[in-house]
């Protein structure tokens, strides 16, 4: 249309011997077909030229509002609003966790992150999964989870931990590697689908890996060997029956249970919940801990319970971050 109005333009002054301004408002009068009168006399030229310009225009125009009106008979607008509004958003993040693929096992950590109220980022290429995130209402990023600029994009500096579960090891290797290289302080866990991938993962940077296969196997046998266990070890997890949740609290600095004896702490009588185990430096755990067992700074209690019996707990160890 630019193009069109220049050319009309130029055409008017040259044939019409016009004015800048005459020749533009020869040619938008010609395009709005409003009718009104020439500025100057229309030699023969000029009528053949003006046939010319109102056909091309008249095809042009039509051209353009059948393509505004395609454009919003789709729904592009709300398309166009969402992603604006989801980037602003991704922009925001900040202590979050970036997921790597929403293929058969992102799915369902995507899933276990809505449960828990997480902020998170999804990172995917597939335009099947894609609109499955779209259904779950998620923000997502739709590019290539291996390339640096995209991590970034999900800021991959100011996150707290990324989960690559994409469907080769090579390219979970190659986001482990390169996000440990832009956050040397998050936390990243890895799916590893053959054996001998764990190390290579491990050795990229990855905290913790995961087999599928072998987690499938283990709770299959499980189900098969203690069905009422593994039924109730499912149900925290999951919480399908139970508002029972199992969290990760760690201790921080000016918690008032540094310090403390768990007898002391009274973690029981102030959030009702269950202390499973204390994990310290070196991974050193322990199962069970006694009354007299004496909380430290940075302690990862490991304890059962409601989420507002975990969110009680949260607060007496000033663990607002997770």
């Amino acid at each position: 249309m630019i193009l069109l109005v220049a050319g009309a333009t130029v055409g008017y002054i040259l044939i019409l011997d016009l004015s800048f301004i005459d020749a533009l408002y020869m040619t938008i009068i010609t395009i709005s077909t409003v009718g009104y009168r020439e500025v100057a006399e229309m030699n023969t030229l000029a009528k053949w030229f003006s046939i010319g310009f109102i056909l091309v225009s008249v095809g042009m125009v039509g051209y353009l509002l059948t393509t505004v009106f395609r454009f919003l008979s789709e729904g592009n607008i709300n398309e166009a609003w969402r992603k604006n509004k989801m980037k602003k958003e991704i922009e925001k993040l900040d202590n979050h966790i970036i997921v790597c693929g929403a293929g058969e096992t992102g799915v369902h950590v995507i899933k276990q992150l809505k449960r828990r109220e997480v902020e998170f980022v999804v990172i995917e290429n597939d335009l099947d999964a894609i609109e499955n995130l779209k259904e779950m209402d998620v923000n997502y990023i739709y590019d290539d989870a291996t390339k640096e600029e995209v991590l970034l994009e999900a800021r991959v500096k100011h996150a707290k931990g990324l989960i690559a579960c994409l469907a080769k090891d090579a390219d979970n290797v190659f986001v482990v590697l390169t996000a440990r290289e832009l956050n040397a302080k998050m936390h990243i866990v890895a799916r590893s689908h053959e054996e001998r991938s764990d190390k290579k993962l491990r050795r990229a940077g990855a905290n913790n890996t995961v087999s599928p296969d072998e987690i499938g196997g283990k709770k299959m046998a499980a189900m098969m060997l203690t069905p009422n266990v593994q039924y109730f070890v499912d149900n925290i997890i999951d919480t399908k029956n139970m508002s029972i949740d199992m969290e990760e609290i760690v201790i921080k600095e000016n918690s008032e249970l540094i310090d403390k004896k768990l007898r002391d702490a009274k973690i029981s009588e102030k959030a009702g919940l269950i202390v499973l185990a204390i994990r310290r430096e070196n991974d050193v755990f322990i199962f069970n801990p006694k009354a007299d067992e004496v909380l430290r700074l940075d302690d990862k209690m490991i304890v059962v319970g409601s989420k507002e019996q975990i969110k009680v707990l949260k607060k007496m160890s000033m663990d607002f971050d997770l």
